[in-house]
């Protein structure tokens, strides 16, 4: 059934749980038997959620949350009866609300994002919706040429480019991953469900909107970005590709620094007043040419470790049982988390089920390591990046100096050339057997587990893959996964190196107002600038910023409006 959009309120039901093999059509006996309805007195009902519940193995559920169109008399009937059951309430209001337009005609200057990933494209999208026709400035190619240049380097049909590649290009580090789409970010505004909706508008499959932990996958998420874009640019909104910022133009009045423009690798100057600085986590060179110019930033800790690979139908039955392959499951997840006795802590990161272990570098002589996932999820393995936390006080030794908040720019460079050369220093991923890895022993030849790491993988020792403490981390943690997944430990588990771009090594200092808190008019946003960690809260934090960038531009148009409410309504 489909409800039908009123204005009046409903009521949503949640934890309805049903099991594995049901139909469409036993939902709604289910409302009525949870509630005591009489069938004829249920209009209509939508799925809001849905999840597994697998708990109990051998009794695994799916579990709803739907809302319900009733009587209105009935509804407070059953909102009086239920009023101290927390899955009986009002359906919430989770419209995200606008907080100004430009009016028509206007003349204010246009900002300028930086930056076509998650994080930049959201951003530039409010901004367009708030009639400001923003520019948006892409170090890399269209998504469709982007892809070509990464596939290409992965088959060796291309060579590698440090302009379009894993992390460059339109859709940013993202598109080559599995597209999750969740986050544990608070969100009382309800950011993270226009950004679902604007996604299935750009043509994501309308389950993201139900799914417990959706995702999209590679290869839709290609669609999605070019649907983003057209819309951008039909609402006035402008974007360059192979536009590289190279530096910022400042002025500086007493006290106060304040943005001028920027500068362009092609030599190109662009007025700007409002810049957001949306570059990801790796845009070295950017950051360092902000702290070239001044700009505040800090160390931040980040993680490194390692991928590795199962067979697929290993995790599907520790997680499943006897219900593995189902097709109502699908390919099985996991989240590991291990604290160990040197004080680290070993934990899972961007594990893709039914997935491919890729290459990721974006500098010419290193090797990273990263996970990918079609929406299909149907690969013959599983793999995870397995991390380990990396401090402010580990980066001391590879700074330029004390404190230097680029120290940890320089430590995963510094294991990113040693994975390159443990590889064989042709862009093939060093790798060694789990069993040959705990006991300290080179691994020469593949076990049962077929590498998916293309352009290749090396057997060799990755002992001296990263640094001592991480590999006596990941030697104690990794037997006690076991425990939660059995059979984890396996002597074939294949571990590929080396994962070093779980999150930005900086983040850059801002005010409340959004902006560089040394620099007015800079507005670091997303995971580059330390403030997001993945697809969905960087898309958030890209509408949080383009929210205070309108702000201060409609306050120059309606000086007495302190919350934009003075403008054109949204």
């Amino acid at each position: 059934m489909q409800m039908r959009t009123a204005g009046r309120a409903v009521l949503r039901l949640s934890e309805l749980k049903l099991p594995l093999d049901h139909t469409p059509e036993d939902l709604a006996p289910a409302i009525c038997k949870r509630l005591k309805l009489d069938p004829a007195v249920l209009r209509q009902f939508r799925i809001v959620k849905q999840s597994i519940d697998a708990r109990r193995r051998q009794n695994i559920q799916v579990a709803y949350s739907l809302d319900l169109e009733l009587p209105e008399e009935l509804e407070r009937k059953l909102l009086r009866r239920f009023e101290r059951d927390p899955h009986l309430q009002l359906t919430p209001d989770t419209l995200y609300r606008p907080v100004g337009r430009a009016p028509a005609g206007h003349s204010l200057p246009r900002p300028v994002v930086v930056g076509a990933g998650p994080c930049g494209y959201f951003c530039a999208l409010l901004l367009a919706e708030m009639g400001l026709k923003p520019l948006l400035l892409e170090r890399g190619k269209p998504v469709k040429e982007r892809t070509a240049d990464t596939f290409g380097f992965w088959r060796r049909e291309r060579p590698f480019n440090p302009e379009s590649n894993a992390q460059f290009g339109e859709g940013g580090a993202g598109t080559f991953s599995d597209g999750k789409l969740y986050s544990q970010v608070r969100d009382p505004r309800h950011l993270g469900r226009k950004v679902l909706e604007e996604l299935v508008a750009a043509g994501a499959n309308p389950e993201i909107l139900v799914k417990h932990h959706p995702h999209i996958g590679t290869f839709k998420l290609a669609t999605v970005v070019r649907g983003l874009r057209r819309k951008i640019e039909a609402l006035g909104g402008t974007i360059r590709f192979e536009s590289r910022m190279t530096s910022l133009e400042l002025s500086d009045s007493g006290q106060e620094r304040r943005l001028k423009g920027l500068h362009l690798a092609s030599g190109e100057f662009i007025a700007a007043e409002h810049v957001v600085l949306a570059v990801g986590h790796s845009a070295r060179d950017c950051f360092e040419a902000l702290q070239e110019q001044g700009v505040a930033m800090e160390r931040k800790p980040f993680s490194v470790g390692f991928r590795i690979e199962h067979p697929q139908p290993l995790i599907d039955t520790a997680r499943w049982g006897a219900c593995a392959g189902h097709p109502r499951l699908g390919a099985a997840e996991y989240k590991l988390v291990q604290h160990v006795s040197n004080g680290r802590c070993v934990y899972s990161f961007c594990m893709c089920p039914g997935g491919l272990v890729v290459g990721a570098t974006s500098e010419t002589g290193r090797v990273v390591t990263n996970g990918m996932s079609q929406h299909s999820r149907n690969e013959r393995n599983a793999n995870s990046g397995i991390v380990v936390n990396i401090e402010p006080a580990d980066l001391e030794p590879y700074g330029a100096y004390p404190g230097d908040p680029l120290a940890g720019v320089a430590f995963q460079r510094h294991w990113e050339s040693r994975a390159f050369e443990l590889g064989g220093s042709d862009y093939s991923a060093p790798g060694q057997r789990l069993g040959d890895f705990l006991a300290g022993q080179a691994s020469g030849e593949p076990g049962t587990i077929q590498p998916s790491y293309a352009p290749g993988v090396t057997y060799t020792d990755l002992s001296a893959a990263l640094p001592d403490f991480v590999i006596q981390a990941l030697r104690e943690a990794l037997p006690q996964f076991s425990r939660q997944i059995p059979g984890y430990a396996m002597e074939d588990a294949l571990l590929t190196g080396v994962e070093t771009r779980t999150s930005s090594p900086i983040r850059i200092p801002r005010n409340e107002q959004m902006e560089s808190a040394n620099t007015h008019g800079l507005y670091p946003a997303g995971e580059g600038a330390g403030y997001a960690g993945g697809i969905l809260s960087a898309a958030m934090d890209g509408i949080r910023v383009a929210e205070a960038v309108g702000l201060s531009l409609l306050r120059r148009q309606s000086p007495g409006a302190p919350d934009g409410s003075a403008c054109d309504p949204a």
